[in-house]
């Protein structure tokens, strides 16, 4: 199982779909070796030092947490039943509104309308707010996604400089 990486103050909660078979297994978020979340992270501006899987805790010393949108692992998140998105979203809401973190950023388009019930998702952030925590939506990490990684970077610093500009 892949807990939460989660506190109080947090600038942004970062939100993937569901762990994957490697994140499951080792117990930490982001570990297969092709996901590119950890790297993106630091080249985007939240980390100073690109942090490894098994050091997930270090990012609450960033302000910056992880959670996912499912507990169940799959090799793909394709394999993530439109139910469960929803089911998990309502528990999403439920934590947002617990930390209050300043923005929750949901990982793929898809799991953003599916797990948060919304339409027409665009990249960055969103109209739609969980109380007084704004919602961006970012592309996934994954090594299984197209995006290239200079398209990630570009997508999370776009975040970091707008919570840098708002003092966070």
């Amino acid at each position: 199982m892949v807990k939460d990486i989660i506190g109080s103050e947090l600038r942004v909660l970062f939100c993937g779909i569901n762990p994957g078979l490697s994140s499951s297994s080792l117990g930490y978020p982001f570990a297969h070796p092709a996901n590119r979340f950890w790297k993106v992270l630091h080249l985007a501006g939240f980390t100073e030092r690109q942090l490894k899987p098994e050091e997930a805790e270090q990012m609450l010393n960033f302000r910056c947490g992880v959670t996912k949108l499912v507990e169940r692992p799959t090799v793909q998140a394709s394999e993530v039943s439109v139910q469960e998105l929803r089911s998990g979203g309502q528990e999403l809401i439920e934590k947002v509104q617990r930390y209050k973190p300043a923005v929750l950023a949901v990982l793929g388009k898809q799991a953003y309308e599916r797990g948060l019930g919304q339409r027409k998702a665009t990249w960055g952030k969103q109209a739609f707010m969980i109380g007084d925590t704004e919602v961006w939506v970012l592309p996934n990490p994954s090594g299984l996604s197209r995006i290239t990684l200079d398209k990630l970077v570009e997508a999370y610093q776009e975040l970091d400089v707008a919570l840098k500009a708002r003092g966070l």
